[in-house]
């Protein structure tokens, strides 16, 4: 039987994992709860396709994975609602009493609750005898929790990715039972209670071992906490054509994949040289912040940039030296405080780049947020802002009006706050509206860091960065995005393609250290080190986060 957890060599990327059928996926998109209701629709109305023939295809998608994971010999509950997951379950159970396996569907309600293609499934599973026991009271939930414990696999379809609030009244004890043993779950379009459009949790929730979503994977199921719920992410197709989602304009929401980077990846021709490969300026570093200007410079190197300089305080300078062998250097006049001084402008300025990147452990000391104010205002070149840069531009972000070149932020959660002027509990409530409103207000592109980051573009569109690890929370791994991106800049990639590119080799880069060395002991550097590797997957042609598409 198949491991819950496959991935061949590489890395496994927890919390979305999925395995393809030797299909190469270009662009995909993900969906709100709303978008995945009106491609149903426009299948059903424009097409003719009935709900039915959806439903059947649903069905038998979930019912290709679950025997892939048991024998004839194991017992499948299927534990099914009122609603249309809940028909998608009578087509399972049928499909899977039809082949000799051991299956009982479990209904949490009365089958007079039941309509349309879920009534229908549920009398066409009676009539060829799939056991079905309907579940009312609580007075029938030991009898239920005693069947489960007996059961070897779940199958989750309870509640359907239309659910909006918490799970209530029985349907959530029997969340609760289910989670409470421990046994493999397979939920069927979304672990039940996940908000699938913004990943809120507001009470009981499924812990999918694994979630079969159909079509389009959710924007719910990459947004934390929801991520956490919903195991290997599968996704199958059920017969509603790509066209109505490639070519959709109304869907602006999309997944980095592997084939959209290497398509995008800077290349050189064969006259190159270093000043041809892209030249890097990072203005950077404070007194015990030299760290974070040495990961920054080291990993715009190790992506491919041919030249790059990194722009510190005069005192630091003897120190960078040491750190750095490859990368320039150039000392800068600084305040008392020995950060870079607003006198440092001109020098700045007069160094040859193509790309800049202004923050990593710079400080917010007054006068080197005037510098960065400055630079963010008269400078041509595109800069990427990140760590202090972003606090020092909080103060006066006005200055982002007064720009000639494209301008790129990296901030995490508690920058992104100081920037929009909200909490930062406000933000984790809703990221995706929050960087989408705020980088259509002022014209820049937003690499939200989240554990799974989300890039907002000045056109409104949302992209999901589906690499990483949580061996990636560590200090100044930030810094060495922040190189990535602004070396992809360098090299002549658009703001947007820097951004992809850069987030999803900078979290491949991430997964495949900690393969090697464990998340409890990958440090920023070991990033910068697997940066080779990360391109090579990526040319190799294999999706790290691969895809299961039945067509």
């Amino acid at each position: 039987m198949e491991n819950l957890n496959p991935i061949n060599n590489l890395p496994v990327m927890r919390y979305a994992l999925c395995v393809t059928k030797s299909k190469v996926i270009k662009m995909l998109k993900i969906v709100t709860s709303d978008e995945m209701q009106y491609l149903d629709r426009k299948t059903i109305d424009e097409l003719g396709i009935p709900g039915m023939v959806l439903m059947e295809n649903a069905g038998r998608a979930v019912y290709e994975r679950i025997i892939r994971r048991v024998n004839r010999d194991s017992y499948v509950i299927i534990l099914t609602g009122r609603g249309n997951n809940g028909g998608d379950g009578f087509v399972i159970a049928r499909h899977l009493f039809n082949n000799g396996y051991k299956v009982k569907i479990f209904l949490i309600a009365r089958k007079e609750d039941l309509k349309g293609d879920a009534l229908t499934n549920c009398l066409v599973a009676e009539k060829i005898d799939v056991p079905v026991k309907e579940i009312f009271s609580e007075n029938e939930l030991p009898f239920l929790s005693f069947e489960i414990e007996k059961g070897d696999l779940i199958v989750d379809g309870l509640l359907g990715t239309g659910i909006k609030g918490g799970a209530r009244g029985l349907i959530a004890e029997v969340i609760n039972i289910v989670n409470n043993t421990g046994k493999p779950v397979i939920s069927i379009d979304t672990p039940s209670g996940l908000d699938c459009t913004t990943g809120h949790v507001e009470g009981p929730c499924i812990k999918a071992t694994e979630t079969v979503t159909f079509c389009l994977p959710k924007r719910g199921m990459f947004i934390f906490p929801g991520g956490l719920y919903v195991g290997n992410l599968v996704v199958a197709d059920i017969s509603i054509p790509q066209d109505f989602w490639r070519k959709d304009k109304n869907l602006w929401t999309h997944l980095i994949t592997s084939v959209m980077v290497r398509d995008n990846l800077p290349v050189r021709e064969l006259d190159a040289y270093k000043g041809t490969c892209g030249r890097v300026l990072i203005v950077a570093g404070s007194p015990g912040f030299t760290g974070a200007a040495a990961l920054s410079g080291e990993s715009s190197l190790r992506t491919g940039a041919g030249l790059v300089t990194v722009a510190i305080p005069e005192s630091l300078n003897d120190i960078m030296e040491v750190k750095l062998t490859e990368v320039m250097t150039k000392p800068l006049p600084e305040t008392s405080s020995k950060t870079i001084s607003l006198k440092a402008f001109d020098i700045i300025s007069a160094i040859s780049a193509d790309a800049m990147a202004i923050g990593p452990g710079l400080s917010t000391e007054k006068e080197t947020g005037e510098l960065v104010r400055k630079l963010i205002s008269i400078s041509e070149l595109p800069i990427v802002i990140d760590a202090d840069g972003l606090n020092l531009l909080s103060e006066d972000i006005s200055v982002l009006r007064h720009r000639n070149y494209p301008v790129i932020l990296t901030p995490h959660p508690g920058e992104m706050a100081r920037l929009a002027g909200l909490t930062l509990q406000e933000i984790k409530a809703d990221p995706v509206r929050i960087a989408s409103e705020f980088a259509r207000k002022w014209n820049v592109y937003i690499i939200l860091k989240f554990a799974r980051s989300i890039i907002a573009t000045p056109d409104g569109h949302i992209y999901f960065n589906p690499t990483g690890t949580p061996g990636m929370a560590t200090g100044g791994s930030g810094d060495v995005l922040t190189g990535i991106v602004t070396s992809f800049l360098a090299q002549g990639l658009t703001p947007l393609h820097a951004c992809l590119c850069g987030t999803f080799i900078h979290g491949l880069s991430g997964a495949l250290a900690c393969k090697d060395i464990g998340e409890e002991s990958l440090i920023a550097g070991d990033l910068i080190d697997y940066i080779p590797d990360a391109f090579g997957v990526i040319k190799s042609g294999r999706e790290p986060v691969e895809w299961i598409f039945y067509m």
